[in-house]
């Protein structure tokens, strides 16, 4: 792969997105490792099984979700400039893209545990639907939710062969997190999508029910969150951690309603200091 060809793969799956869902895998393999051995490090094996089944995983999806919007985004001129739009990348290429993560994913999880190898075919099957539910649903936001959200439930998996409710519930937060923000992200695309007759919460219920909503799914996630760190039985720093999320989410809001213009900033550095912060200070509660 030429230096172009990897930068225009880079673009194509906004591969620095990744920083959403990889802090809650290592935060969910962090507190199975604990509680299985006493110690937060669950060894080298899992840790390159597991950033494999991540990035594979989400390789994956986004390419499903390039390719199936590739007519759409032509139309739109915030995405007209994607390299699945502008002939940087043929189709032809992105099949082949989707088909090998998909077997780099199943074959990663097989090296994981047998469950982590069965749970792959449903999981690829949920991170293919986001695209499809755009044209007939507005709870798309919720289902892109859920892609990112069983990452804790796989980081879980990965180290303990099961599925523990603490897991079951970092999910729930997560899905809340990623559905309130896109909510948000999508007021971006409001117009268009109502011309086009895609669904998503701001082009059906307008800007204001657009806020309220990705203000309850956020006060969902705070929620999640806490009864997560009860679940898990972490001590005071996993709290202060989720207080401080909570409060990043409160100024991403607070951005949001005065500058619309600061979008990208509320979407992806706030988000991102959201993932990280969680991660490091259920660590340190450990």
């Amino acid at each position: 792969m030429t230096l172009k060809a990897l930068k225009d793969t880079l673009e194509l799956i906004v591969f620095k997105h990744s920083i959403f869902a990889l802090p809650f895998i290592f935060t969910a393999m962090f507190v199975a490792s604990k509680s299985l051995n006493g110690t937060a490090w669950f060894g080298w094996h899992l840790l390159i099984f597991g950033v494999l089944c991540a990035v594979s995983a989400r390789n994956f999806a986004m390419g499903v979700n390039r390719y199936h919007d590739a007519a759409i985004d032509a139309l739109n001129p915030r995405t007209a400039s994607r390299p699945s739009v502008d002939g940087r990348i043929g189709k032809s290429n992105m099949k082949i893209f989707i088909a090998i993560n998909a077997l780099i994913f199943v074959l990663s999880s097989a090296f994981i545990n047998s469950l982590a190898f069965w749970l792959s075919f449903p999981f690829l099957l949920i991170l293919a639907s986001y695209s499809y539910f755009k044209s007939f649903s507005a709870l798309a936001h919720v289902i892109l939710g859920l892609c990112l959200g069983l990452s804790p439930i796989a980081g879980a998996v990965a180290v303990l062969a099961e599925i523990p409710l603490w897991s079951v519930l970092l999910c729930c937060g997560v899905v809340f997190w990623v559905a309130g923000f896109d909510v948000l992200y999508a007021l971006q695309d409001m117009e268009f999508d109502k011309k086009m007759g895609l669904f998503s919460i701001p082009s059906r219920f307008g800007h204001d029910a657009s806020m309220a909503a990705a203000a309850l799914f956020h006060a969902l996630a705070v929620l999640f969150w806490l009864l997560f760190a009860a679940a898990a039985g972490l001590g005071g720093f996993a709290y202060v951690g989720i207080l401080v999320c909570a409060f990043i989410l409160y100024k991403e809001h607070l951005i949001v309603r005065k500058d619309f213009s600061k979008i990208d900033r509320a979407f992806f550095t706030l988000n991102g200091w959201v993932s990280v912060a969680f991660m490091i200070f259920v660590w340190m509660s450990l």
